[in-house]
């Protein structure tokens, strides 16, 4: 299926049923097609401008409550009518122009048996992620491998709690290695939350000196000394100054590549160097492995 315009003018509506191992789109539109119950998916071959259908655009308000904006990336049609089906959309025929579902609905929406399920939807992904894959073209299966994780992190009946927790973390925090302004942007965070915990609470008020102590035997000989440090003292005041603010950003620089500072510190801010310690590493390769992930070849 061939195009010799910008635009894809061939449309394929569904390859149900199907045999994928010798089939190959080529500058077509698949925003509508639909892709599970064919077989041997991972051998397809899609080249050229292929077009899936899009994310909804702008922000949207999920479940009435509190502002969401998807990620841009490209996505099956079975993804549009489960979460069309999740949301409770009703059908467009009962909708009004100036109000369209924001997820594409199918001809059978309302029908929960024939509406994909999560499990379903994600082994489509998979295969179609190793198709990618299998074409050397790793970017181009990063967003096939980011419809994947999403099902799998919504799926309650194939994904058992403790895994769909930390799915939940990893999209969270990450989005799944693939988003690298967010792994970014909690890694900031995170280096502004501990300066600012450490100014309060974790620099000393002052750095302890060394003392030396002994005993000058009457009768002269050798004399023994005893050096020692006085425990750090907590901040009672100043403690959002110039020079702490240097020393807090010293100790932070340094827990992101797992060094130690050798600050002195109270017993809490020990505690909070520990904790920067262990998150802000993970924290700066989720980043590089977002970045990695889409320059990859």
């Amino acid at each position: 299926m061939l195009s010799s315009s910008r635009d894809p003018s061939v449309r394929v509506a569904s390859v149900q049923g199907l045999d994928a191992s010798f089939l190959l789109l080529t500058d077509t539109d698949l925003t509508h097609c639909l892709f599970a119950g064919a077989f041997h998916l991972d051998q397809i071959r899609i080249e050229g401008r292929t077009t899936f259908a899009p994310v909804p655009e702008g922000l949207q308000l999920r479940g009435g409550l509190w502002p969401v904006k998807w990620s841009k990336r490209r996505t099956l049609a079975e993804e549009h009518h489960w979460r069309a089906h999740a949301a409770g959309l009703p059908a467009p025929t009962t909708l009004p122009p100036s109000t369209a579902p924001r997820w594409h609905v199918s001809p059978h929406h309302g029908d929960p048996v024939r509406t994909p399920d999560p499990e379903d939807i994600s082994a489509v992904y998979r295969q179609l992620r190793k198709a990618f894959e299998d074409a050397k073209n790793e970017p181009g299966a990063a967003d096939f491998y980011y419809g994947e994780m999403e099902m799998r992190r919504h799926s309650r009946e194939a994904t058992p709690r403790v895994e769909r927790g930390l799915l939940h973390a990893y999209w969270l925090l990450s989005g799944y290695g693939l988003r690298a302004s967010r792994a970014a942007g909690w890694l900031i965070a995170s280096m502004v939350t501990t300066i600012l915990l450490l100014m309060g609470l974790g620099l000393p008020q002052n750095s302890p000196k060394q003392e030396a102590s002994g005993t000058v035997p009457a009768g002269g000989g050798r004399v023994t000394f005893t050096i020692d440090k006085d425990d750090p003292q907590n901040p009672t005041h100043d403690r959002f100054t110039s020079k702490r603010f240097e020393k807090a950003l010293n100790v932070t620089l340094n827990s992101v590549i797992f060094r130690s500072s050798g600050q002195d510190l109270t017993t809490t801010g020990t505690y909070i160097e520990m904790g920067s310690r262990l998150l802000e590493p993970v924290l700066l390769a989720l980043a590089v492995l977002a970045v990695r992930g889409r320059i990859k070849r």
